[in-house]
């Protein structure tokens, strides 16, 4: 299954602003401590292109879903500022579909340019404000089914680990704040500050699959092979015309038995995995190489230009060609 449905095409980036980007991250009462560290923690390892400020609802000190309590240096009037708005998931997110005054009042403030992101069932919130309506969404998979009981009009991927909807963007359980909040600085800067990013930060710089993953399932006997070493070498030949039986083959099974157990894995099917890698490899190549985009076809695999060209805009909707303009215009 897709880690994210693709974002409309957005035009090409400008240049890097004389000031940083605006991060503001709403932490409501009953907040979970660890996503409302993840936006300080992503955005804050980019040197210095972001600016990321915590407020609350009314200025007040909430109280987290810890044992203890924390009081934010802002109130609600940082929200009227913000460039990019993060909400973390908190206790009562999935208590009704409506939100208390405070926090609706809270989230009016938001500029209408801004960007919105929700992490885990924080994504409630936003429906509840009327901010998801007519939009594609995610939340914590265990939750799905509340969430499309109370919010109808939010069309909701429970297998994803985020989804971006140009403006608005939700992530799905806990970790998947990380994935959403790397995608925006990819978005932002290109994969080689993304990277930079994830390396200081010791996460991955991009997590195959989606959280479909992640749902209870009989756990594989211990015996078991997995697929992470074939993983692992497709990655390291993807400029070769690798197949399925190549990949079976260096794993030692059958095909059946590779691709059942790829999927239960990653959550994609092996081919869609390949393509994927092969079009994040060429992203790279597009952004940081002078390689030519024939050279950038055949290191990533796949062959022609016009096979790149066709799965990077089926990726992303640009040709290698804007794609490239758009990072060297940086």
């Amino acid at each position: 299954m897709p880690r994210a449905l693709p974002a409309p095409t957005r035009p090409a980036r400008p240049a890097r602003p004389a000031r940083p980007h605006r991060v503001v991250v709403l932490a409501l009462d009953g907040v979970y401590p660890f996503e409302l560290g993840i936006p300080q923690r992503v955005f804050g390892s980019a040197d210095g292109r972001y600016e990321v400020v915590t407020c609350t609802a009314d200025g007040r000190p909430v109280r987290t879903s810890s044992d203890f309590s924390i009081t934010a240096e802002y109130g609600p009037e940082a929200l009227e500022r913000a460039d990019t708005v993060v909400v973390p998931p908190y206790l009562s997110a999935a208590d009704s579909a409506e939100l208390p005054d405070p926090v609706a009042a809270a989230l009016a403030r938001i500029p209408a340019g801004a960007r919105l992101v929700s992490i885990c069932t924080a994504a409630f919130a936003l429906a509840a404000a009327g901010l998801l309506d007519g939009r594609r969404a995610t939340t914590h998979w265990r939750l799905a089914g509340r969430f499309r009981e109370l919010f109808p009009r939010v069309t909701l991927d429970p297998d994803v680990l985020f989804v971006d909807d140009g403006r608005v963007l939700t992530s799905a359980g806990a970790a998947s704040g990380v994935d959403v909040c790397l995608h925006l600085v990819r978005e932002d800067h290109g994969s080689e500050v993304a990277n930079r990013v994830a390396r200081r930060c010791v996460v991955p710089p991009w997590r195959d699959g989606g959280q479909a993953q992640y749902i209870e399932h009989p756990v594989p006997e211990p015996t078991e092979a997995g697929t992470a070493a074939t993983r692992a070498w497709a990655l390291a030949h993807l400029a070769e015309p690798l197949t399925l039986r190549d990949l079976a083959d260096h794993a030692r099974m059958s095909l059946r038995t590779f691709a059942r157990r790829f999927q239960d894995e990653v959550g994609v099917s092996p081919g869609r995995w390949l393509i994927r890698q092969r079009v994040l490899h060429a992203r790279e190549l597009l952004e940081a190489s002078d390689l030519s985009v024939e050279q950038v076809a055949a290191r990533a695999g796949f062959g022609t230009t016009a096979s790149l060209r066709q799965h990077l805009h089926a990726a992303i909707g640009v040709t290698p060609q804007a794609y490239r303009r758009t990072f060297r215009a940086d």
